[in-house]
């Protein structure tokens, strides 16, 4: 969880990512916001995002990017 957290806090360090539950839903990311934490995710949890993962459902919380990122580690 914490170099997920590092990878945000580069992204956009003025943003309070462990407090936010609707980080697309509220649209306090944007889509350049969404590939580039796509594409640091993949490289460095050695896991590959597919299109139909890149949901708000997967996106709106830290909590939901771990959830993503966890499950793609395990399969």
């Amino acid at each position: 969880m914490e170099k997920l957290m590092n990878i945000l806090m580069e992204i956009d360090s003025s943003i309070a990512w462990d407090k936010e539950e609707k980080l697309i839903d509220d649209r306090i990311m944007d889509s350049f916001m969404v590939i580039s934490l796509i594409s640091e995710l993949e490289d460095q949890f050695q896991i590959e995002i597919d299109a139909s993962e890149i949901i708000p459902e997967n996106l709106n919380s830290v909590n939901a990017m771990w959830r993503m990122i966890t499950k793609l580690q395990e399969s």
